[in-house]
Protein backbone atom coordinates (compact mmCIF):
# COMPACT_ATOMS: atom_id res chain seq x y z
CA UNK A 1 0.00 0.00 0.00
CA UNK A 2 1.70 3.40 -1.04
CA UNK A 3 1.14 5.74 1.63
CA UNK A 4 -0.13 9.52 0.84
CA UNK A 5 2.78 12.31 0.63
CA UNK A 6 2.93 14.67 3.50
CA UNK A 7 0.89 18.09 2.77
CA UNK A 8 1.94 21.13 4.35
CA UNK A 9 -0.28 22.49 7.34
CA UNK A 10 -1.82 25.66 6.26
CA UNK A 11 -0.24 28.68 7.07
CA UNK A 12 3.14 26.55 7.37
CA UNK A 13 5.85 29.21 7.93
CA UNK A 14 8.40 27.01 6.46
CA UNK A 15 6.61 25.73 3.57
CA UNK A 16 8.70 26.14 0.30
CA UNK A 17 11.86 26.39 2.17
CA UNK A 18 14.39 23.64 0.40
CA UNK A 19 15.67 22.49 3.49
CA UNK A 20 12.47 21.70 5.63
CA UNK A 21 10.56 20.49 2.24
CA UNK A 22 13.44 17.95 2.16
CA UNK A 23 12.33 17.31 5.96
CA UNK A 24 8.64 17.02 5.26
CA UNK A 25 7.83 13.68 6.80
CA UNK A 26 11.16 12.61 7.89
CA UNK A 27 14.30 11.24 5.60
CA UNK A 28 13.56 8.06 6.18
CA UNK A 29 11.10 4.56 6.35
CA UNK A 30 10.97 1.36 7.39
CA UNK A 31 10.45 -1.04 3.73
CA UNK A 32 10.05 -4.83 3.66
CA UNK A 33 12.94 -6.90 2.28
CA UNK A 34 10.18 -9.59 1.32
CA UNK A 35 6.95 -9.56 -0.55
CA UNK A 36 3.77 -10.20 0.76
CA UNK A 37 1.39 -11.06 -2.31
CA UNK A 38 -0.94 -14.13 -0.79
CA UNK A 39 -1.72 -16.15 1.42
CA UNK A 40 1.39 -18.61 1.22
CA UNK A 41 3.47 -15.66 1.46
CA UNK A 42 1.92 -14.19 5.23
CA UNK A 43 1.93 -17.44 6.47
CA UNK A 44 5.93 -17.71 6.55
CA UNK A 45 6.56 -13.67 6.89
CA UNK A 46 3.98 -14.32 10.14
CA UNK A 47 2.23 -17.22 11.54
CA UNK A 48 2.37 -20.05 11.31
CA UNK A 49 5.67 -19.88 9.33
CA UNK A 50 7.20 -17.53 11.95
CA UNK A 51 7.06 -19.08 14.88
CA UNK A 52 9.57 -21.66 13.79
CA UNK A 53 12.04 -19.17 13.79
CA UNK A 54 11.52 -18.14 16.81
CA UNK A 55 11.67 -21.68 18.57
CA UNK A 56 15.08 -21.51 16.66
CA UNK A 57 16.28 -18.36 18.63
CA UNK A 58 15.11 -19.49 21.84
CA UNK A 59 16.95 -22.41 21.51
CA UNK A 60 20.12 -21.28 20.50
CA UNK A 61 20.35 -16.95 20.49
CA UNK A 62 22.85 -16.53 17.90
CA UNK A 63 20.40 -17.83 15.42
CA UNK A 64 18.56 -14.25 15.53
CA UNK A 65 22.37 -13.16 14.06
CA UNK A 66 21.47 -14.76 10.56
CA UNK A 67 17.61 -14.66 10.83
CA UNK A 68 16.78 -11.46 12.02
CA UNK A 69 18.22 -7.88 11.08
CA UNK A 70 19.58 -7.37 14.60
CA UNK A 71 23.20 -8.10 13.12
CA UNK A 72 23.12 -5.45 10.35
CA UNK A 73 21.38 -2.93 12.71
CA UNK A 74 22.64 -0.31 14.83
CA UNK A 75 21.02 2.02 17.90
CA UNK A 76 21.48 5.66 16.99
CA UNK A 77 20.94 7.05 20.34
CA UNK A 78 20.77 10.63 22.08
CA UNK A 79 19.84 12.38 24.83
CA UNK A 80 19.89 16.06 22.97
CA UNK A 81 22.30 17.78 25.24
CA UNK A 82 25.40 18.60 22.65
CA UNK A 83 23.82 18.27 19.07
CA UNK A 84 26.23 19.77 16.58
CA UNK A 85 26.62 23.50 17.60
CA UNK A 86 23.42 23.86 18.87
CA UNK A 87 24.03 22.61 22.41
CA UNK A 88 21.50 21.55 24.88
CA UNK A 89 18.62 21.71 22.49
CA UNK A 90 16.55 18.46 23.86
CA UNK A 91 15.65 14.92 22.81
CA UNK A 92 12.79 16.15 20.21
CA UNK A 93 14.97 18.56 18.68
CA UNK A 94 17.71 16.13 18.06
CA UNK A 95 15.54 14.15 15.75
CA UNK A 96 16.02 15.40 12.40
CA UNK A 97 20.37 15.03 13.28
CA UNK A 98 19.74 11.35 14.29
CA UNK A 99 17.62 10.67 11.14
CA UNK A 100 20.59 11.94 8.96
CA UNK A 101 23.30 9.83 10.58
CA UNK A 102 20.67 6.86 10.15
CA UNK A 103 20.68 8.14 6.57
CA UNK A 104 24.09 8.04 6.34
CA UNK A 105 24.85 4.89 8.18
CA UNK A 106 23.10 3.27 4.76
CA UNK A 107 24.02 4.87 2.27
CA UNK A 108 27.81 5.01 3.01
CA UNK A 109 27.89 1.53 5.04
CA UNK A 110 24.81 -0.67 4.03
CA UNK A 111 23.96 -0.38 8.07
CA UNK A 112 20.28 -0.09 8.78
CA UNK A 113 20.04 2.67 11.70
CA UNK A 114 17.23 3.20 14.01
CA UNK A 115 17.15 6.89 15.86
CA UNK A 116 16.42 6.89 19.38
CA UNK A 117 15.96 10.05 21.47
CA UNK A 118 15.66 9.86 25.03
CA UNK A 119 13.34 11.84 27.07
CA UNK A 120 16.41 11.80 30.18
CA UNK A 121 19.95 13.16 31.29
CA UNK A 122 20.29 11.10 33.74
CA UNK A 123 23.73 8.63 33.01
CA UNK A 124 21.72 5.64 35.43
CA UNK A 125 18.93 6.12 33.57
CA UNK A 126 20.68 5.76 29.48
CA UNK A 127 22.78 3.28 30.67
CA UNK A 128 20.05 1.00 32.09
CA UNK A 129 17.57 2.13 29.31
CA UNK A 130 19.92 0.82 26.29
CA UNK A 131 20.63 -1.95 27.62
CA UNK A 132 17.39 -2.91 27.82
CA UNK A 133 16.95 -2.00 24.23
CA UNK A 134 20.07 -3.68 23.16
CA UNK A 135 18.66 -7.40 22.14
CA UNK A 136 17.26 -5.42 19.30
CA UNK A 137 20.69 -4.12 17.94
CA UNK A 138 24.02 -5.18 16.87
CA UNK A 139 25.61 -2.19 17.79
CA UNK A 140 25.58 1.17 19.56
CA UNK A 141 26.10 4.48 18.54
CA UNK A 142 25.88 7.10 20.88
CA UNK A 143 25.68 10.20 19.77
CA UNK A 144 25.39 14.07 20.53
CA UNK A 145 25.75 13.59 24.34
CA UNK A 146 27.50 16.10 26.43
CA UNK A 147 30.58 15.67 28.06
CA UNK A 148 31.56 14.41 30.80
CA UNK A 149 28.47 12.08 30.93
CA UNK A 150 29.45 10.68 28.02
CA UNK A 151 32.68 9.09 28.61
CA UNK A 152 30.78 7.11 31.86
CA UNK A 153 28.08 6.09 29.71
CA UNK A 154 29.63 4.69 26.55
CA UNK A 155 32.18 2.78 28.99
CA UNK A 156 29.41 1.54 31.32
CA UNK A 157 27.88 -0.02 28.44
CA UNK A 158 31.35 -1.22 27.16
CA UNK A 159 31.49 -3.18 29.80
CA UNK A 160 28.00 -4.44 30.16
CA UNK A 161 27.25 -5.16 26.53
CA UNK A 162 28.53 -7.63 24.84
CA UNK A 163 28.30 -5.46 20.73
CA UNK A 164 30.54 -2.53 19.39
CA UNK A 165 29.14 0.63 21.42
CA UNK A 166 30.79 3.65 19.65
CA UNK A 167 30.88 7.63 20.63
CA UNK A 168 30.60 8.52 17.01
CA UNK A 169 31.34 12.55 18.11
CA UNK A 170 34.34 10.76 20.65
CA UNK A 171 35.79 8.31 18.23
CA UNK A 172 34.37 9.05 14.55
CA UNK A 173 36.33 12.62 14.80
CA UNK A 174 39.45 11.15 16.21
CA UNK A 175 39.92 8.66 13.47
CA UNK A 176 39.43 10.86 10.35
CA UNK A 177 41.63 13.43 12.58
CA UNK A 178 44.52 11.03 12.55
CA UNK A 179 43.89 10.12 8.97
CA UNK A 180 44.39 13.21 7.35
CA UNK A 181 46.84 14.04 10.18
CA UNK A 182 49.32 10.95 8.97
CA UNK A 183 48.84 12.77 5.37
CA UNK A 184 49.36 15.85 6.32
CA UNK A 185 52.87 15.32 7.94
CA UNK A 186 53.67 13.28 4.96
CA UNK A 187 53.56 16.71 3.30
CA UNK A 188 55.33 18.57 5.49
CA UNK A 189 58.48 16.09 6.18
CA UNK A 190 57.43 15.28 10.20
CA UNK A 191 56.97 11.88 11.95
CA UNK A 192 54.60 11.28 14.68
CA UNK A 193 57.80 11.12 17.28
CA UNK A 194 58.88 14.57 16.40
CA UNK A 195 55.55 16.48 16.04
CA UNK A 196 54.04 18.98 18.84
CA UNK A 197 50.66 19.12 18.73
CA UNK A 198 48.07 21.46 20.50
CA UNK A 199 44.88 20.24 20.87
CA UNK A 200 41.85 23.48 21.83
CA UNK A 201 39.24 21.21 23.70
CA UNK A 202 38.89 19.11 26.08
CA UNK A 203 35.23 17.70 25.51
CA UNK A 204 34.47 14.11 23.92
CA UNK A 205 36.31 14.70 20.42
CA UNK A 206 39.27 16.78 22.00
CA UNK A 207 39.90 13.56 24.40
CA UNK A 208 39.23 11.00 21.93
CA UNK A 209 41.42 13.08 19.25
CA UNK A 210 44.48 13.07 22.21
CA UNK A 211 43.87 9.31 22.80
CA UNK A 212 44.11 8.24 19.18
CA UNK A 213 47.62 10.99 19.06
CA UNK A 214 49.04 9.06 21.48
CA UNK A 215 48.44 6.01 20.65
CA UNK A 216 49.78 6.81 16.96
CA UNK A 217 52.87 8.19 18.37
CA UNK A 218 52.47 11.49 19.26
CA UNK A 219 54.40 12.36 22.27
CA UNK A 220 54.69 16.08 22.90
CA UNK A 221 50.72 16.61 22.92
CA UNK A 222 49.14 19.73 24.83
CA UNK A 223 45.23 19.81 25.75
CA UNK A 224 44.13 22.98 26.41
CA UNK A 225 40.60 24.46 27.91
CA UNK A 226 39.01 27.13 28.84
CA UNK A 227 41.30 27.84 31.51
CA UNK A 228 44.78 26.80 29.93
CA UNK A 229 46.49 23.71 29.83
CA UNK A 230 45.56 20.40 31.30
CA UNK A 231 48.42 19.60 33.81
CA UNK A 232 48.02 18.36 36.97
CA UNK A 233 49.12 20.56 39.20
CA UNK A 234 45.65 22.18 38.39
CA UNK A 235 42.82 21.67 41.39
CA UNK A 236 40.03 22.08 38.98
CA UNK A 237 40.50 18.60 36.79
CA UNK A 238 37.92 16.48 35.95
CA UNK A 239 38.86 12.68 36.24
CA UNK A 240 38.75 12.35 32.61
CA UNK A 241 40.66 15.66 32.02
CA UNK A 242 43.66 15.00 34.88
CA UNK A 243 44.40 11.18 33.54
CA UNK A 244 45.14 13.30 30.14
CA UNK A 245 46.91 15.79 31.56
CA UNK A 246 49.21 13.04 33.31
CA UNK A 247 49.76 11.55 29.80
CA UNK A 248 50.09 14.89 28.14
CA UNK A 249 51.70 18.24 29.28
CA UNK A 250 52.42 16.34 32.46
CA UNK A 251 55.50 14.89 30.68
CA UNK A 252 56.52 17.31 28.87
CA UNK A 253 55.91 20.73 30.90
CA UNK A 254 53.92 22.29 28.71
CA UNK A 255 51.35 24.90 30.66
CA UNK A 256 49.60 28.19 30.29
CA UNK A 257 47.35 29.29 27.76
CA UNK A 258 46.35 28.44 24.28
CA UNK A 259 48.50 31.37 23.20
CA UNK A 260 51.35 29.66 24.92
CA UNK A 261 50.92 26.27 23.78
CA UNK A 262 50.72 27.58 20.29
CA UNK A 263 54.36 29.14 20.09
CA UNK A 264 56.47 27.12 17.50
CA UNK A 265 53.56 23.89 17.79
CA UNK A 266 53.30 22.27 14.21
CA UNK A 267 50.26 21.54 14.53
CA UNK A 268 47.24 23.17 16.09
CA UNK A 269 43.25 21.08 16.06
CA UNK A 270 40.33 22.76 17.08
CA UNK A 271 37.64 21.23 18.66
CA UNK A 272 36.14 23.43 20.85
CA UNK A 273 34.48 26.42 18.91
CA UNK A 274 35.75 29.82 20.37
CA UNK A 275 38.41 32.01 18.04
CA UNK A 276 42.15 32.00 18.17
CA UNK A 277 44.22 35.05 17.61
CA UNK A 278 46.06 35.19 14.35
CA UNK A 279 49.36 36.49 15.73
CA UNK A 280 49.09 32.98 17.95
CA UNK A 281 48.57 31.51 14.60
CA UNK A 282 51.88 33.30 13.21
CA UNK A 283 54.06 32.04 16.19
CA UNK A 284 53.74 28.34 14.98
CA UNK A 285 56.26 26.39 13.92
CA UNK A 286 56.75 27.04 9.95
CA UNK A 287 55.19 24.54 7.41
CA UNK A 288 52.59 24.04 10.29
CA UNK A 289 49.70 22.22 9.75
CA UNK A 290 45.76 23.80 11.32
CA UNK A 291 42.76 22.04 11.87
CA UNK A 292 40.03 23.99 12.54
CA UNK A 293 37.55 21.85 13.01
CA UNK A 294 34.27 23.59 14.44
CA UNK A 295 31.21 24.18 12.57
CA UNK A 296 30.00 26.63 10.76
CA UNK A 297 33.21 28.74 12.00
CA UNK A 298 36.54 27.60 12.61
CA UNK A 299 38.75 28.45 15.35
CA UNK A 300 41.03 29.74 12.60
CA UNK A 301 39.20 31.08 10.03
CA UNK A 302 40.71 29.01 6.67
CA UNK A 303 41.24 32.37 4.71
CA UNK A 304 43.80 33.46 7.94
CA UNK A 305 45.19 29.85 8.15
CA UNK A 306 46.40 29.55 5.14
CA UNK A 307 48.13 32.82 5.57
CA UNK A 308 50.51 30.84 7.78
CA UNK A 309 50.39 27.05 8.01
CA UNK A 310 50.60 24.74 5.20
CA UNK A 311 47.98 22.50 5.42
CA UNK A 312 44.34 23.28 6.54
CA UNK A 313 41.59 21.35 7.20
CA UNK A 314 38.07 22.11 8.81
CA UNK A 315 34.91 20.38 9.42
CA UNK A 316 32.99 22.47 6.60
CA UNK A 317 32.14 21.20 3.34
CA UNK A 318 33.12 24.36 0.85
CA UNK A 319 36.85 24.42 1.45
CA UNK A 320 38.96 21.52 0.96
CA UNK A 321 40.07 18.60 3.43
CA UNK A 322 36.74 18.29 5.50
CA UNK A 323 37.40 16.27 8.49
CA UNK A 324 33.89 14.68 8.67
CA UNK A 325 33.10 11.72 10.33
CA UNK A 326 30.85 9.85 7.75
CA UNK A 327 34.44 9.10 6.40
CA UNK A 328 34.40 6.55 9.59
CA UNK A 329 31.17 5.41 11.27
CA UNK A 330 29.76 3.45 8.58
CA UNK A 331 32.31 1.53 7.34
CA UNK A 332 33.72 1.09 11.35
CA UNK A 333 30.17 -0.64 12.17
CA UNK A 334 30.55 -2.54 8.59
CA UNK A 335 33.52 -3.98 9.57
CA UNK A 336 32.47 -4.65 12.92
CA UNK A 337 29.23 -6.31 11.64
CA UNK A 338 30.85 -8.47 8.68
CA UNK A 339 32.53 -10.46 11.61
CA UNK A 340 29.78 -9.75 14.46
CA UNK A 341 32.68 -8.05 16.62
CA UNK A 342 31.82 -8.49 20.32
CA UNK A 343 33.24 -5.01 20.61
CA UNK A 344 35.31 -1.72 18.61
CA UNK A 345 38.91 -2.01 20.17
CA UNK A 346 41.62 0.83 19.79
CA UNK A 347 43.27 -1.52 17.37
CA UNK A 348 39.89 -1.30 14.91
CA UNK A 349 39.62 2.50 15.16
CA UNK A 350 43.82 2.79 14.57
CA UNK A 351 43.34 0.53 11.42
CA UNK A 352 39.99 2.89 10.25
CA UNK A 353 42.18 6.04 10.01
CA UNK A 354 45.51 4.21 8.13
CA UNK A 355 43.01 2.47 5.62
CA UNK A 356 41.20 6.43 4.95
CA UNK A 357 45.05 7.68 5.18
CA UNK A 358 46.39 5.06 2.27
CA UNK A 359 43.18 6.08 0.42
CA UNK A 360 44.68 9.34 -0.95
CA UNK A 361 47.76 7.71 -2.03
CA UNK A 362 49.73 9.37 -4.41
CA UNK A 363 47.24 12.07 -5.36
CA UNK A 364 48.59 13.88 -1.68
CA UNK A 365 48.42 17.41 -1.91
CA UNK A 366 48.14 20.74 0.50
CA UNK A 367 44.35 20.81 -0.70
CA UNK A 368 44.03 17.04 -0.30
CA UNK A 369 45.34 15.18 2.69
CA UNK A 370 41.93 13.12 3.09
CA UNK A 371 39.23 11.73 0.99
CA UNK A 372 35.75 12.56 -0.21
CA UNK A 373 33.20 11.30 2.23
CA UNK A 374 31.68 10.63 -1.90
CA UNK A 375 34.90 8.25 -3.17
CA UNK A 376 33.26 5.04 -3.41
CA UNK A 377 36.01 3.41 -2.32
CA UNK A 378 36.11 4.57 1.34
CA UNK A 379 33.51 2.26 3.24
CA UNK A 380 35.05 -0.57 1.44
CA UNK A 381 37.96 0.50 2.66
CA UNK A 382 37.67 1.07 6.43
CA UNK A 383 35.29 -1.72 6.73
CA UNK A 384 37.57 -3.98 5.38
CA UNK A 385 40.63 -2.91 7.32
CA UNK A 386 38.04 -2.94 10.93
CA UNK A 387 37.15 -6.32 10.07
CA UNK A 388 41.21 -7.39 9.32
CA UNK A 389 41.83 -5.70 13.16
CA UNK A 390 39.04 -7.25 15.29
CA UNK A 391 39.86 -10.59 14.14
CA UNK A 392 43.90 -9.46 15.10
CA UNK A 393 42.48 -8.37 18.55
CA UNK A 394 40.64 -11.49 19.03
CA UNK A 395 37.09 -9.72 19.43
CA UNK A 396 35.47 -11.09 15.90
CA UNK A 397 33.25 -13.95 15.76
CA UNK A 398 33.13 -15.01 12.55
Amino acid sequence: MVEPAAQPPLNDPYAGDPVFELHRGGKMEVVSTVALNGPDELSMAYTPGVARVCEAIAADPTVADDYTWVSNTVAVVTDGTAVLGLGDIGPRAAMPVMEGKAVLFKQFGGVDAVPICLDTTDPDEIVETVARLAPSFGGINLEDISAPRCFEIEQRLKDRLDIPVFHDDQHGTAVVVLAALENALKLTGRSMSDTRVVISGAGAAGVACARILLAAGITDLAVVDRRGVLNSARGDLTPVKLSLAQDTADTTGREGRLVDALVDADVFIGVSGGSVPEEAVARMAPDSVIFGLANPNPEVHPDIAQRHARVVATGRSDYPNQINNVLAFPGIFRGAFDVRASSITEGMKLAAADALAALVGAELSEAYVVPSPFDPRVGPAVAAAVAEAARKDRVARR
